[in-house]
């Protein structure tokens, strides 16, 4: 089975990716790759794809990446209906909400008594 991935490139803490057609069983790096599809560049979000090779291999079956997927719909590619897309929102649980400072009881502020204003007021004489 054929997938479409992101292969890195680019210098160190300066990565570009390759969008190429693999095998599934191969590594994105090392693995024989079966076709350039084209690049992309996620500092200046550039995108450079050849979009009839990209929807030749879509149609004849090659699965793209969650990452891949959202590229190509972006660029207009219409994708398959069998296409694995992740969900677009990400909810996180809370770990313990019991703790969070909006869940604890509301601390009333206490009221002032004669004895405590004598103690703040210095006695003027």
């Amino acid at each position: 089975m054929l997938t479409i991935r992101l292969q890195r490139m680019g210098k160190t803490h300066y990565a570009t990716y390759r969008v190429v057609v693999q095998d599934v069983r191969q590594h994105p790096s090392s693995g024989k790759v079966v076709a350039y599809v084209g690049s992309y560049n996620p500092h200046t979000k550039e995108v450079q794809l050849d979009k009839e090779s990209a929807t030749k291999y879509l149609t004849n079956g090659a699965q793209p990446t969650e990452r891949v997927a959202k590229i190509l719909a972006g660029e207009g590619i219409e994708l398959p209906k069998w296409v694995k897309t992740g969900n677009t929102e990400r909810k996180r649980a809370i770990r313990n909400p019991e703790k969070l400072r909006k869940n604890q009881p509301k601390e009333e502020p206490a009221e002032e008594t004669e004895e405590t204003k004598e103690v703040e007021a210095p006695a003027e004489a």
